[in-house]
């Protein structure tokens, strides 16, 4: 019996050879032909982009080949391309969508397929349902006209554009001292040479290809930085910026080791860009995100949208130019006039342009903005469940408690999950997984012995 192939918020993504086989991979990229064709029946053009995983190369020439059997041309990159990259190519070329094989930060032995819309975007849910439709339906190519393949280079516009965003003459002006670790993955020869070519001093790790990522999921973690902590030792580098294999995703160490959760970069980059760009037309982040976020948010008089978890929600502020940035606490962003995609590149080139301008390091200014409008500290842990425990807690989770760990309970939002918001401020999130028995639990105090007594008591809220 055939694979059912269901695109997440992510798209596709399953283990080589067990289901992401080149049997599935015909049928996934059949299924999309067969949408775009509904929805532009002549003259279509797709995007084919990949990571550097196994055989992306020829999962790339065989999806060319199928877009080219139902008469859509194939516009096909020969290189490992950033997600963001392929993003920004598909509005600049103003293409029908894009399918990208990437599994960005999963293990090695992952794969996966990634469509975007025509606007640049991750396909939403009404799209990904009409695709797997498609699939399912297992339709062949019934078009006589074979469109022919073109080839595309999206590294010379992606990175005109974010010549255009990020203040390189500034970054240069200050002497930054930068390493920069692609993790062997797709933003190899991206932030590092566009900082380069700006004159600054730049050391990058891990850069080459790499199939394997060193035989850990390619993901820029506190864990997995050790090696860019160390050049930046070296060097007296005052900032290291990481992305992930496809460079959705960043992760960024300050001058003197710390590395900074996603969360603080979040805030940080909101109160710079209001700072820098005067944009206050507003913020995203997901419900998830620190609270850090809505303080600043009332601080500086800008309108807070709070989603639920999936950039596709971010990407939709904004495309509607309501945002001047939204995050996720699972370390992606993005800013105003730009993809509506998470990307990780900017996310760092950002960073440097707020140490270079503002003459301190993050953690310095992390500390100010603490100072400004309290202290925020964040945890997110899962938990696995039993389908005994499972079953009892997601009926607990239908109900909103009027106490939690003997304090009253402010709001209890339902965006995405469950969220506590207590007397304090503090507050907990559960989120029971879609694909295993886990439940991701975040929760934020304004201390670190306060968030240990929270973090205890929200595990014991779900054991008891």
């Amino acid at each position: 019996m055939a694979t059912q192939i269901k695109f997440g918020t992510s798209g596709w993504r399953a283990v080589m050879a067990e289901e992401f086989t080149f049997t599935n991979v015909r049928r996934a990229v059949s299924g999309i032909a067969r949408y775009v064709k509904s929805q532009k029946p002549q003259e279509a053009r797709v995007i084919v982009g990949r990571d550097p995983r196994f055989l992306g190369e020829t999962f790339c020439s065989m999806a060319a080949d199928i877009l080219a059997s139902y008469g859509v041309t194939p516009l096909v990159i020969s290189d490992a391309a950033p997600t963001p990259a392929i993003s920004y190519a598909v509005i600049h070329e103003k293409a029908d969508g894009a399918i990208n094989f990437t599994a960005s930060h999963n293990p090695p032995e992952y794969n996966g397929i990634k469509f975007s819309t025509p606007d640049g975007a991750p396909a939403l849910p009404e799209v990904t349902k009409q695709i797997e439709a498609q699939i399912a339906s297992e339709g062949a190519a019934t078009n006589g006209n074979k469109a022919s393949a073109q080839s595309l280079d999206v590294k010379p516009t992606y990175l005109a554009r974010l010549r255009e965003i990020v203040d390189l003459a500034a970054i240069k002006k200050s002497g930054l001292r930068v390493v920069f670790d692609p993790l062997w993955g797709a933003a190899r020869g991206y932030s590092d040479s566009l900082l380069r070519e700006a004159g600054l001093q730049v050391q990058t790790v891990h850069d080459y290809r790499d199939v394997l990522f060193g035989g850990h999921a390619p993901e820029p973690d506190d864990h997995l930085l050790e090696p860019m902590r160390e050049k930046m030792r070296e060097t007296k580098a005052h900032i290291g910026i990481a992305t992930d294999g496809d460079a959705d995703r960043f992760g960024i160490v300050d001058e003197d080791g710390t590395f900074l959760q996603p969360n603080y970069v979040i805030a940080i980059l909101f109160d710079y860009l209001v700072d820098s760009r005067g944009w206050k037309n507003g913020v995203g982040k997901s419900v998830a995100t620190t609270n850090m976020i809505n303080a600043l948010a009332k601080h500086h008089g800008v309108e807070l949208h709070e989603t639920p978890v999936g950039f596709k929600y971010i990407g939709e502020l904004i495309k509607q130019d309501k945002i001047a940035i939204g995050g996720e606490e699972s370390a992606g962003l993005s800013i105003r006039y730009h993809v509506p995609e998470k990307d990780g590149i900017i996310a760092g080139l950002l960073c440097c342009e707020a140490v270079a301008k503002r003459g301190k390091s993050l953690t310095a200014q992390l500390k100010e903005l603490f100072a400004k409008v309290g202290s925020f500290y964040p945890l997110r842990e899962n938990f696995r469940l039993t389908p005994e425990v499972k079953e009892k807690f997601t009926k607990k989770l239908r109900v909103d408690p009027q106490e939690f760990a003997g304090r009253r309970v402010r709001e209890a939002v339902r965006k995405d999950g469950l969220k506590l918001v207590l007397d304090d401020g503090a507050w907990v999130c559960y989120r029971l997984s879609g694909t295993e028995p886990v439940v991701r639990v975040y929760s934020e105090a304004s201390s670190e012995p306060a968030l240990s007594k929270l973090s205890a008591a929200a595990k014991q809220w779900i054991f008891e």
